[in-house]
């Protein structure tokens, strides 16, 4: 029997909720792909074999500690080259990198995933367009009634508009958005909400407020959609 914290989506996917964040399982006629390995479940492949018998690859969205918790487990992952950058990623030094670059394809067999590119949360965030049905898969930079973490080394607040911005131009192709953290599924209209907010804290237009995180001094900006925090 699956594990409780599984939820069905359809018939080839599914999503894991895992104390704040979510990882997700998507299978093909041939392979499967899990996308992330979680926070608190470094046995996220047993868990995603509790649903699938067919040959199960990984791909991360970004190494943040939470994303990369299985990880451990597989022998080599998908992940962007840009993210090799990440401190994260001493977890996944036995892990051999099958880099995924931006507009690549992986296809589990009658299910085309093709990866997009949105750095700015971290610099190799990668988020997959299932082509046929139009879900994406966004990681972390997508998020309504969320708290996104564009503060720290490498995270940048104009890559990340510039991101979306790119991302606008496919929005025809996106029917909903499956994120990684708060709500789950969205539409393909926060895209525009972040856009708006984000730039709006580009031109001194927010209001913040001053927290800590990790030790770490942060402003947080209410943008109305979600919470940005950033540096300080």
């Amino acid at each position: 029997m699956a594990n409780e914290n599984w939820v069905k989506i359809d018939e080839r996917t599914w999503r894991y909720e895992d104390r704040g964040v979510r990882f997700f399982l998507l299978t093909g006629d041939s392979q499967a792909l899990l996308l992330d390995s979680g926070m608190t479940t470094p046995n996220a492949r047993e868990l995603a074999e509790e649903l699938t018998d067919l040959p199960l690859s990984l791909l991360n969205t970004h190494a943040d500690r939470d994303h990369v918790a299985g990880n451990a487990a597989f022998k080599r992952i998908y992940i962007s080259p840009c993210e090799l950058v990440h401190p994260q990623l001493s977890t996944l030094t036995s892990a051999q990198v099958n880099p995924v670059w931006d507009g690549d394809v992986i296809d589990l067999g009658n299910r085309e995933l093709e990866a997009i590119a949105l750095p700015g949360h971290t610099p190799g965030s990668m988020a997959l367009l299932d082509r046929a049905s139009g879900m994406l898969f966004s990681g972390d930079p997508i998020q309504r009634n969320g708290r996104i973490f564009m503060f720290g080394a490498m995270r940048s607040l104009a890559a990340y508009v510039h991101s979306l911005k790119r991302l606008r131009t496919r929005a025809d192709q996106i029917t909903s958005i499956w994120p990684c953290h708060a709500d789950c599924p969205v539409d393909v209209g926060v895209i525009d909400e972040l856009i708006a907010g984000a730039e709006a804290i580009e031109r001194g237009e927010v209001a913040y407020s001053m927290t800590e995180m990790h030790g770490t001094p942060i402003r947080e900006y209410d943008i109305g959609v979600s919470t940005l925090l950033c540096d300080a």
